[in-house]
């Protein structure tokens, strides 16, 4: 919810509106819900088994959430907080993306690798389109012409037309991409790849990858390096990029594609989501059971919050 607030944390951090965020706890069946401004805990929502991927609708009234063991997509009414609607989807869906216009849903379901599309409204399955091994990430472009879901065991980025729900091309990334992340001008989309510990950034035009990302963090194993979740800023200048077990959260120039720093967080750092004004980036930790909030303007770690047991997924919503 979205509210003008001269407190402290208003001067703290220099923020003139609080926005509400969504914590989806992989293991503790429930969302903690806390208030952007105080970086208090509001309250802790029970929903379906195994919560993963979570998005806000585009008019802010209800959050979507991938309730993977309980094989559907839960909705979840923003102003009584309380689970009105199960979206069909096909099994173990992870994560999820909206059209821009704010309908179709687009699902990942892990284990039959399919992307199940669903109109928001009516709730009824518009398409599945088969791509590879456990899709994942689902990333929609900025025009909603395009969207591409990555597939973890065939190491593929599926860019799939929203008009057809054909696949119009596969490209090739490390092992086991987990996130697609398009930037706001629609030019280029990045994707994390765990186990090869790198992000591919592709031309979303040409559809060659234009950049292999490393990182390189001292004191740290290799293969620690684990990137999954990404965020890109809406002016294009900055990319972060959660390390999993690294417990680091990547800082990287958008236009170089060089890495600038690496933020210490919590423990297995998993997925990201700004505020809306940006000014803030919550990073969940699944191992610490908290999630790490970055101040953005200043690249700084200013709070640790205690969620529930394995927090995932993260939302943010200005209602």
């Amino acid at each position: 919810m979205r509210r003008s607030r001269d407190g402290p944390s208003f001067l703290r951090f220099g923020r003139a509106a609080a926005y509400t965020v969504y914590v989806s706890n992989e293991k503790g069946n429930s969302l903690t819900v806390i208030d952007s401004d105080t970086l208090q805990v509001l309250t802790t929502i029970p929903v379906g088994q195994r919560p993963r991927g979570i998005k806000v609708s585009k008019d802010g009234k209800q959050v979507l959430i991938c309730a993977s063991d309980d094989d559907t997509v839960q909705v979840l009414d923003v102003a009584s907080r309380e689970i009105v609607a199960d979206l069909p989807s096909g099994p173990d869906p992870e994560l999820l993306n909206i059209h821009p216009s704010g309908s179709p849903v687009y699902i990942a379901n892990e284990d039959d690798n399919l992307l199940t599309v669903v109109d928001l409204d009516t709730t009824k399955v518009l398409a599945e389109v088969q791509v590879g091994v456990e899709p994942e990430g689902v990333g929609v472009s900025p025009d909603g012409k395009t969207v591409v879901v990555t597939s973890e065991t065939t190491n593929m980025a599926h860019f799939i037309d929203t008009e057809t729900y054909q696949i119009t091309d596969n490209v090739l990334v490390g092992t086991r991409p987990r996130f697609a992340e398009f930037t706001a001008d629609g030019k280029h989309l990045w994707v994390s790849s765990e186990v090869a510990g790198t992000v591919s950034v592709i031309d979303a035009e040409t559809r060659e990858v234009i950049k292999v990302i490393k990182f390189d963090v001292p004191g740290v194993q290799p293969i620690y390096l684990q990137p999954v979740g990404v965020r890109v800023t809406k002016d294009g200048t900055k990319a972060f990029v959660a390390l999993g077990p690294a417990n680091r959260v990547a800082v990287i120039d958008a236009k170089t594609f060089e890495v600038e720093d690496y933020l210490l967080v919590g423990k297995r750092v998993w997925q990201l989501a700004f505020t809306p004004d940006q000014k803030l980036l919550f990073a969940t930790n699944g191992n610490s059971n908290d999630v790490s909030v970055i101040d953005v303007p200043s690249l700084k770690v200013v709070k640790s919050i205690p969620t529930g047991t394995a927090p995932w997924g993260v939302t943010v919503s200005e209602d």
